[in-house]
Parts: structure tokens; sequence; C-alpha cells
């Protein structure tokens, strides 16, 4: 095979990984993100502490985290042919791929959530501050580099899921490498499958890794601005002087 046919091959096929990584990515945000809050919220000592709420929570969080890829996308053909019309392509795997990625991603949230400083929720509670605006002002802003770094991570592992995905013909790389890696033994094709992916891969975590640094650093300067800002100075809403995001 010529580099040009593997050219004509290798663009759709890159573009359906992107579109299939993209939509779960969004889908994942979307609802993992106030899955692993409320899993804060709710557990031991939350804002809104219901023991049964985050145990039912917790449990199907885990049975999803459980569940291999690939048995999940079989399992799941029912429920994707109901969604999308079909249990083949880019389209019918976005959706086992988002299934999967919520509850993992759901973790993760949980995990960064909960390294905030308890004594900045106390202050903003303190001063009136509700539900809504705790995790508004104090929960995300303050969890806001490591939710990148937990989303960074998602990402990654969305990519090797849609790679994977190309057994029962999910679509993009992963398809091409099968059809033409596995079954037509092309091993130079395969390895330049490989090869994009690495690529792939490398150039989001670079740039996820940039966005966490520079975070990091205007939390860190924004912390030093409350801690400099004159006594004198009135918050316009509860909770508002202390998070200066």
């Amino acid at each position: 095979m010529t580099w040009d046919q593997m050219l004509e091959l290798i663009r759709p096929a890159t573009l359906e990984t992107f579109q299939m990584v993209g939509l779960a990515t969004l889908a994942t945000v979307l609802l993992g993100l106030p899955l692993g809050i409320l899993l804060v919220l709710t557990g031991k000592g939350g804002l809104l502490q219901s023991l049964t709420v985050n145990k039912v929570t917790g449990a199907v969080v885990n049975i999803g985290r459980s569940l291999p890829f690939v048995i999940l996308m079989v399992a799941l053909i029912p429920f994707t042919r109901a969604i999308v019309g079909t249990s083949i392509g880019w389209q019918a795997a976005t959706v086992p791929l988002a299934v999967g990625a919520i509850p993992f991603f759901a973790r993760l949230v949980e995990t960064s959530v909960r390294e905030v400083d308890g004594g900045l929720v106390e202050a903003v509670q303190a001063m009136g501050g509700s539900t809504w605006t705790i995790v508004r002002k104090a929960l995300l802003p303050e969890a806001l580099p490591a939710l990148v770094a937990s989303l960074t991570t998602t990402v990654i592992a969305l990519i090797g899921y849609s790679a994977m995905a190309g057994t029962v013909g999910g679509g993009g790389l992963g398809t091409l490498a099968i059809n033409y890696g596995y079954l037509r033994f092309e091993t130079a094709f395969m390895w330049v499958i490989v090869a994009e992916l690495v690529v792939i891969v490398t150039a989001i975590q670079l740039i996820g890794d940039l966005a966490v640094r520079r975070l990091s650093h205007r939390g860190r300067t924004a912390g030093r601005t409350r801690l400099l800002r004159p006594r004198g100075g009135a918050p316009t809403a509860p909770g508002d002087d202390l998070v200066a995001h």
C-alpha cells in the first residue's frame, strides 16, 4: 500500500475518531461533573448529606466502572440502536464511549472536589452562601486545575476506548487498524496508525498539562490577592470577597 493510499484512508478515520471522542467528552462532562459533585455533597459531612443517595449513586458509578469496555459495547447495542438508529459506525460508538466514561470521570471529579480546603467552604457558609453558591464560587473554582487534569486523563482514556470500538465496527482509527493491520496483514499501515495515536495522545497530554499549570498559577495569584485585599472592601454577594475567580 502506497503512502497516498494510506492518507486517503487515515484522513476520514481520524475525523471519525475526533468526532466520537469529542461528543463523548461533551456528554461525559455534562453528566459526569454533576454526578461527581453529587457524590461529594451527599457524602458524610457533605452539604446535602444523605448516605442513602450517596450509596446508591456510588453503587451505580462502581458498576459502570467495573464493566470492561468491549462487554459494555455489546451489552448496550439495543440502547445504542434506540438512540442513534444503528449499532455500527462512529455515531453508534459514541454512546458506549460516553456511558463508560461518565462514571470514570465522576470518580475523578469527586476526588478533585474533596481536596478543596474545607475552611473556605465554611467561610462561605458563615456569610450566608447557599449550596449552589458554595459549589459555584468555592468548590469548582478551587478544584479547577485538578478537574482539568482529570478531564485530560478521561479524554486520553476515551481515545483508547475508541480504538477498541473498532473491533465491533465502531469506525475511526480502530476499525482501520483491525481491517488492514489485522485482517489484511498490513503491518506497516497498522504501525502508522499506532504512531498517529501516540502523537494525538501526547498532544492532548501536553495541552492539558499546560492548562493545569496556568490555572494553578492563576489560583495562587488570586489567593494572594484575597489576602492583600483591604479590609474596608465590602462584598457584593455572600462569599464573593472570599473567592476571586
